[in-house]
């Protein structure tokens, strides 16, 4: 990948976009890039923490997995985004897994390097603390979510977090621009598939919920929060 490619995806992503080119270039000169195939993972839960990475295209998916080896998705990152969230400014692993879920190029810089920069320019560490911040809270709403709501109101919740982070708004309506199983979104609650897709069944008959014809789906977040009421 060449350097203005490099540099223009960093100074994409929230944590750089307020950077001159100049003031990148640092991060640019130790940014590597690598491409990965569905299935792949980028690392394992557990392994030595080494790298930051920021998705160019493509999914990738963080979960963990249970004792029984149930899995729980944390998150799944697209292109802007990057991961891991946690173990910055600290000797440690990886808390969770990150497989790739489609053809997915990568920039990785190894988090020794990067921590080095960000001292060396304290607004950047603002930025990067408001993103792990917005991170925890999501992360404190999710647990209150299973600790308050029963399934129902959790698939609902779901649905209009991922409006948030995975989707663009149309009009009125929101369309999630990742397609999800019903198999990964029961993941993302710790229900099991039949649950949800009995959900999101009902919620299509009420016309809260519509697939388009590329089976992306389509939400009427107004009416949907109403069912929360």
């Amino acid at each position: 990948m060449r350097i203005e490619e490099i540099t223009e995806r960093l100074m994409s992503v929230p944590l750089f976009n307020d950077l001159s080119k100049e003031e990148i270039q640092p991060f640019v000169s130790i940014a590597r890039y690598r491409f990965y195939k569905p299935k792949m993972y980028v690392f394992m839960q557990g392994d030595p923490l080494e790298n930051v990475y920021f998705v160019h295209s493509g999914r990738v998916k963080i979960f963990k997995t249970e004792v029984t080896g149930k899995e729980q998705i944390v998150s799944i990152i697209e292109a802007g985004g990057m991961f891991p969230h946690a173990g910055f400014f600290r000797n440690g692993n990886y808390p969770a897994f990150a497989e790739i879920m489609d053809d997915t190029h990568l920039l990785m810089i190894p988090i020794q390097k990067f921590e080095e920069i960000l001292i060396s320019h304290p607004e950047l560490c603002i930025k990067l603390f408001k993103v792990l911040g917005g991170k925890i809270i999501e992360l404190q709403s999710r647990l209150e979510e299973q600790i308050l709501h029963n399934t129902y109101e959790q698939i609902i919740m779901l649905l209009l977090r991922l409006c948030k982070t995975n989707g663009e708004k149309i009009g009125d309506i929101y369309r999630i621009t990742t397609s999800f199983t019903n198999r990964e979104l029961a993941n993302m609650i710790g229900t099991s598939r039949e649950t949800v897709s009995r959900t999101l069944n009902g919620l299509k008959k009420k016309k809260y919920l519509m697939t388009d014809e590329d089976g992306f789906f389509l939400i009427n977040v107004k009416d949907l929060h109403q069912e929360l009421l």
